[in-house]
């Protein structure tokens, strides 16, 4: 278990710096008419559905923060839930999306799919956890506080996983107008978690649990820097479905039978992290008990560049990992904000480096850069490189809301309270902790 150490007024005072900034991406990188969330911090860039659902987490931590009041964090949640509950679904590539599924991008003006991209199933999953967060939150007699525990019911009792199988026992990737399912499954411990948690509960299309047996019959399980755990290679993985579900006490048949839960398993994947950094198989510059976070991040590349007599390789966004790689160097800061509740003892002072002695909030209206790489480095960089000149929703996001799952369990504690999150990890065999505990309040949709 975590060691959580005595936080100082300086820690505090940089967690709640982190939060505002953080949550200022959401503010600004939004359409008010639709509420969609821009994807990236760049002209012309389509929302994403995913970064749509943290921010519809996002507004009760930033109302309990002080950052937005309950009445403003209310509107943007109806005017986000009313997109999605008006907005074309069917088989034109150019609808919202099909099934009650969404695609992963969407045009932030009109709210139609962007480029040719698929109807996500893990992106829509997000989605779906950050209605379920607002019905939660919004529990009061207020007719527009009604609206939204209405609105939320109406979406994810159409949302039709069943069909996502496509004739198969794990759920697919996604699909694409006029070529059908996409050919990968999700299959192997990954972001999907959430996935199956939420399709398992549907009331209306919930997979079989044979589903989530094919999920976690592809588990690897593997000692990575001398812990042992279940096995993803880069840092996202072990915090995404973490974000909404408490999995402290919690386990389904595999982890109960390695001893540990998810939570466990992801305290050794950070701890790992710090690991592999210290170690630096690959003799990077500034890796360290300090400075660590490898992940499906933005980076400098695609590039080759000769460094110090080595040919380096970079790359550009990439799930990057550990300990097989890809790891060209580049560290996402995000991702360790991210794990503070797993081990806030090697996370803090990895913070207070990012931010004091790499400066990486510095002209940043939005908190830290997505990335950084100090092995890549032009005359106009600092002793730390390149810079990721962007910023993501999905990276906002975590940051956010790990630090208030941190402070007080806000988004845990009302997760547990909705009966589909409860009812899909119990079909999926979790059992133990708070999900045996007969006084949890469950808020029936009404």
């Amino acid at each position: 278990m975590s060691t959580s150490p005595a936080l100082t007024a300086r820690d505090w005072a940089l967690l709640d710096r982190l939060q505002a900034k953080s949550f200022a991406y959401f503010v600004h990188e939004v359409n008010p008419a639709n509420g969609l969330i821009a994807d990236k911090s760049a002209q012309g860039w389509p929302a994403s559905i995913a970064a749509v659902g943290m921010a519809l987490t996002a507004y009760p931590v930033a109302v309990e923060r002080g950052l937005l009041s309950r009445e403003q964090a209310l509107e943007r949640t109806l005017v986000t839930l009313r997109f999605f509950s008006g907005s074309r679904q069917g088989g034109e590539s150019d609808a919202t999306g099909y099934r009650g599924l969404y695609y992963h991008w969407l045009d932030m003006a009109t709210g139609r799919r962007a480029w040719t991209c698929e109807l996500s199933t893990v992106d829509s999953a997000i989605l779906f956890a950050g209605m379920l967060t607002a019905a939660a939150y919004f529990e009061g007699d207020d007719p527009k506080e009604q609206e939204v525990r209405d609105l939320t019911d109406a979406l994810y009792r159409r949302a039709d996983w069943r069909w996502a199988l496509n004739g198969g026992a794990a759920i697919s990737h996604g699909w694409k107008p006029g070529r059908g399912f996409l050919r990968y499954r999700w299959q192997g411990y990954d972001e999907a978690l959430l996935l199956y948690a939420l399709a398992l509960g549907s009331p209306t299309f919930g997979v079989p649990t044979d589903s989530y047996a094919a999920f976690t019959s592809t588990y690897e399980w593997r000692a990575v820097e001398g812990l042992e755990q279940l096995y993803a290679g880069p840092l996202f993985i072990h915090q995404l479905s973490h974000l909404w579900i408490d999995f402290r006490g919690i386990q389904d048949d595999y982890t109960r039978g390695k001893g540990i839960d998810y939570f466990e398993n992801s305290r050794r994947a950070t701890l790992a992290q710090q690991r592999y950094a210290v170690r630096n198989p690959r003799d990077y510059p500034r890796y360290g008990e300090r400075c660590w976070g490898i992940t499906a991040s933005d980076g400098p590349g695609p590039a080759r560049r000769t460094v110090h007599g080595k040919v380096r390789r970079y790359f550009d966004y990439v799930a990057r990992g550990i300990p097989d790689g890809p790891d060209d160097g580049t560290l996402a800061p995000w991702a360790a904000a991210a794990s503070l509740p797993f081990a806030p003892e090697i996370v803090l002072p990895t913070l207070h480096y990012f931010s004091d002695e790499v400066r990486l909030e510095e002209g940043s209206s939005y908190g830290y850069k997505a990335t950084f790489n100090p092995s890549f480095r032009s005359d106009s960089d600092g002793p730390f490189g390149w810079v990721s000149p962007w910023h993501y929703g999905i990276n906002q996001g975590p940051i956010i809301l790990m630090i208030e799952n941190f402070r007080n369990d806000l988004v845990w504690r009302l997760l547990r309270r909705s009966p589909w999150i409860a009812a899909g990890l119990r079909r999926a065999g979790f059992a133990g902790g708070w999900l045996d505990q007969p006084d949890q309040p469950a808020l029936a949709p009404s």
